[in-house]
């Protein structure tokens, strides 16, 4: 018989509540602590069977606590846990990949400081979601009664830092011209790995200007969330002030970059996809690419032109990878700021689309603005929230509206995308947050906005 749970965190309807569709996300300690997250640690030895666990976390003042009881939970199942402690998600991965060993790290992305999670994948980077052993781990740990192992396993602590710079830069090197580059780390996990990476490329290349490095959890200076517009204000004010070469804005665990130009405008994600697509078709002509479908349509029609193959696929990461793993393809860009890349264990990595960015631009004279114009062929929205009561009323009501226009096509691979010759755009349901994420491009700003304010009228009329 399963044991009654000893905690609220454990009752079916809280777990399944933060088990989302590729991680595991909930206040602290509300819906997150370190009983529900020892009993994951069971769970995931039960499931997963994997006799060795990486463990690392971010710098949220609850990390080290639920990483520890994981380790306390995975250990008294018989499994061995290697502690990689202070990490960026990549960092976790790449330590999964180069140990061969099942891995999760402890973050809650870009969420506020209330919130904590975990992100998991099996030996290699391979990713774990919800048709992919999440599930089953949720089931687990509803059903409880996890009976200890015969034996113990151990704890051992190991520092992948350097080894994780010195792979990245060999993936992209950085070397032609001097420039400035001024980071925003958001007092995320930046903060930790762009010194130990930008040390070894060396002043002689780099002027690293360096803000908010401190590693603070509570986020005293902006969210660490540089896909909203707010968040970018103070690296573009930098960059004209530093007249750098290049802004780079990272997330809380440091998995997601954005980047800002010469001018202080801010790029879209979608462009550096196409830039970064076309590095890599360089040194593999012909190869697969993959791109989620709130991606720009510039990305899928440059990769034809250049030769290669494109691949539309769902957001998130566990989606992307799994089609990287079924196409062999070589890199994979969604617009939300995550990058993937064949040869880092198709995971996904922000220091890595990071050094892309900074190759290209060190190879020319040109400065940023002028490099990427060529990959720029429309107008985006960039992705707009909104909280409403219903969110698949909403969404068939938006359908409806458009059901009658001449020349529109719908899908629902994620969500609903209504697509036209001059413009498309796409609203689907957050996997973390109560929210119904709009994306939307034209033609020209006129096209865009025109066709965002109509989506947005019926979204916030029903809010």
């Amino acid at each position: 018989m399963p044991t009654t749970p000893a905690s609220p965190s454990l009752e079916a309807a809280n777990v399944g509540a933060i088990f989302k569709a590729y991680d595991v996300r909930g206040i602290v300690p509300d819906q997150l602590d370190e009983e529900l997250a020892r009993a994951t640690g069971a769970a995931f030895v039960e499931v997963v069977g994997a006799p060795v666990i990486v463990v690392g976390h971010d710098m949220r003042p609850s990390s080290p606590g639920l990483a520890g009881a994981f380790a306390a939970g995975a250990t008294a199942a018989g499994a061995d846990v290697v502690m990689i402690g202070l990490a960026s998600t990549d960092q976790l991965y790449f330590a999964s990949g180069h140990l061969g060993h099942a891995g999760v790290m402890f973050t809650a992305s870009h969420n506020p400081a209330a919130y904590n999670g975990m992100k998991m994948c099996r030996a290699g980077a391979v990713p774990i979601g919800s048709e992919t052993g999440l599930a089953e781990i949720r089931d687990s740990v509803v059903r409880g009664g996890h009976q200890p192992a015969i034996a113990t396993g151990s704890i051992t602590e190991e520092d992948v830092l350097e080894a994780y710079a010195a792979h990245l830069l060999s993936l992209a090197p950085v070397d032609g011209r001097r420039l400035k580059v001024v980071i925003d780390a958001g007092s995320g996990m930046a903060g930790l790995t762009a010194p130990a990476v930008f040390d070894r490329i060396g002043t002689d290349l780099i002027e690293l200007v360096p803000m908010y490095f401190d590693l603070d959890g509570t986020f005293p200076h902006h969210e660490a969330n540089p896909i909203e517009p707010a968040n970018l204000v103070d690296l573009q004010e930098r960059v004209l002030v530093e007249r750098a070469d290049i802004g780079l804005a990272f997330d809380g665990d440091a998995d997601r970059c954005f980047l800002v130009d010469e001018e202080g405008r801010a790029v879209s994600p979608s462009t550096l996809t196409a830039l970064i697509a076309s590095r890599e078709l360089l040194k593999e002509p012909g190869a697969t690419i993959i791109h989620n479908l709130i991606t720009s349509r510039a990305v899928p029609e440059i990769v034809t032109d250049l030769g290669g193959a494109p691949v539309r696929t769902r957001v998130g990461h566990s989606y992307i990878k799994a089609t990287m793993a079924e196409t062999g393809a070589i890199f994979g860009g969604e617009h939300s700021g995550h990058f993937y890349f064949r040869d880092f264990w198709r995971a996904d990595s922000g220091m890595l689309a990071a050094l892309h960015a900074l190759a290209a631009l060190a190879e020319t004279e040109q400065p940023l603005s002028a490099l990427l114009a060529d990959y720029e062929r429309y107008v985006v929205s960039g992705e707009i929230n909104s909280t409403v009561a219903d969110q698949a009323a909403v969404v068939a009501t938006i359908e409806a509206a458009y059901a009658d226009h001449a020349g529109v096509s719908t899908d629902h691979l994620d969500g609903l995308t209504v697509t036209h010759d001059d413009w498309w755009f796409n609203v689907r349901p957050s996997n973390t947050e109560p929210l119904l994420r709009l994306n939307a491009e034209g033609r020209d700003r006129a096209t865009m906005e025109r066709i965002r304010d109509e989506v947005l009228t019926t979204i916030r009329s029903d809010a």
